[in-house]
């Protein structure tokens, strides 16, 4: 295998070592959503609540409902607060995966460059090599034309 194909290799792998970052930071924001969606729910049910509660109360309640109502109130209060973790540690995955994804794509640049580097080197080498190859090849007829041309006066001199 040439160092071109062995790079074009790596970069092929750098590649889908990006795309799977992508792929797990498109995960993490669907989660991150979904948990912002039950987030919305959570809260718009606890608005609901408290809003029947202030409807209900108006006409009058008993300790027993009143201590109910608190201790649901305060069930959906803890319900919404480990969801606020939830989307915070979500929140912290996400950050992890663009790291991931950005680490990911300047990988990804610099092997591209320096592969792309490395192409320009071997075909610069090349060329200078068929230069080189060309101005022998210029070289030799010009030695056989000059000494057939010296031969050729040197021959008619005799």
């Amino acid at each position: 295998m040439t160092t071109i194909q062995t790079l074009n290799k790596v970069v092929e792998l750098a590649e889908k070592r990006r795309d799977e970052a992508m792929g797990n930071l498109g995960r993490m924001q669907r989660e991150l959503q979904i948990a912002q969606d039950q987030m919305d729910q959570l809260s718009a049910y606890a608005q609901e609540s408290q809003a029947r509660w202030q409807a209900r109360s108006s006409v009058g309640v008993d300790t027993a409902l009143l201590m109910h109502h608190r201790q649901f109130m305060q069930k959906i209060d803890h319900a919404m607060e480990f969801q606020r973790g939830v989307l915070g540690e979500r929140q912290t995955m996400i950050d992890r995966c663009q790291e991931q994804v950005h680490a990911a794509e300047r990988d990804l640049a610099g092997l591209r460059k320096f592969t792309e580097r490395k192409q320009q080197a071997i075909t610069h080498r090349a060329e200078r090599q068929e230069q080189k190859h060309t101005d022998e090849m210029a070289l030799a007829i010009h030695l056989r034309q000059s000494l057939a041309l010296a031969q050729a006066r040197n021959g008619g001199h005799a």
